[in-house]
């Protein structure tokens, strides 16, 4: 427990000291939500009922996808893990003390956003807090799960990039962060529910924001077992594929496998 609470505040500290973390936890997203907030509801003034859940699952898919991958990536080249194995850490630990930190950094975001938002730019707050953090923790689960998946089965950090965009452009896109799923045409919606974005929008707006109307496809409590479920499964594939360093001659699972993390959307898309 000692080891462990020690490599968990190393994590910690080191998503604060590094440059790149640094930004992808803290500057990249509170700047994006500074500058979506001056600039969207004169756009849009609609855009203010969803400032509040849309910035804080553009926080959640900045520093899961676009930060966790990469430096998993590079321990992994750099025979960090090797090292760990020889000390006794298991590859479970590996895992989940960066999806740990990634999601405590995940709170402070958070909490920031939702406490300046109202005062900065009228943003309405949360009517249910409960089904706020409950979706909060479902979508961060969701998306650590899949980064770790990605991380794990990516060969490098170029193709971490690949992996990564592959989820986050079609979110912003089509995940009803800035556009609204309604608005959608048929085909994009049924794709976009295979993105976490977009059930994280739908129980975010459905159950914590009052807007009980808001999913024209199914009902939000859905949204948060797909996310929950999809999480879980990630991690448990990428705990399974998982490998010490570049050298290792035993695969398990070929990394088509880690497809099977999309089960619950396609489900969901079936179901809700």
């Amino acid at each position: 427990m000692s080891a462990f609470i020690n490599h968990f505040s190393f994590e910690f500290r080191t998503g604060i000291r590094n440059r790149t973390l640094l930004l992808m936890n803290y500057l990249f997203p509170l700047g994006f939500y500074l500058m979506m907030g001056f600039i969207m509801p004169a756009i849009n003034p609609l855009f203010l009922d969803t400032l509040i859940p849309a910035l804080v699952v553009f926080a959640i898919l900045a520093a899961t996808l676009l930060g966790m991958p990469d430096p998993l990536v590079s321990a992994r080249e750099e025979g960090i893990f090797r090292s760990y194995k020889i000390n006794g850490i298991p590859s479970i630990s590996i895992l989940t003390i960066p999806a740990l930190t990634t999601i405590l950094h995940l709170m402070i975001v958070v909490i920031i956003i939702t406490v300046t938002a109202p005062f900065l730019f009228d943003a309405p707050l949360p009517m249910n807090w409960v089904n706020y953090a409950l979706t909060f923790i479902a979508m961060a689960v969701a998306c650590v799960g899949i980064s770790l998946l990605i991380g794990v089965i990516s060969a490098s950090t170029r193709m971490t990039v690949l992996w990564s965009q592959l989820i986050f452009i079609p979110s912003m896109l089509l995940g009803g962060l800035m556009i609204p799923y309604d608005l959608l045409p048929d085909v994009a919606g049924k794709f976009s529910q295979l993105l976490p974005a977009t059930h994280a929008m739908n129980a975010f707006n459905g159950l914590a924001m009052g807007a009980a109307d808001y999913s024209p496809w199914g009902a939000p409590w859905g949204s948060v077992i797909v996310l929950t479920l999809s999480g879980v499964l990630a991690f448990a594939l990428a705990i399974y594929m998982f490998n010490w360093d570049r050298h290792n001659t035993t695969q398990r699972g070929h990394p088509i496998f880690a497809l099977l993390a999309l089960l619950p959307y396609v489900a969901g898309i079936f179901l809700l």
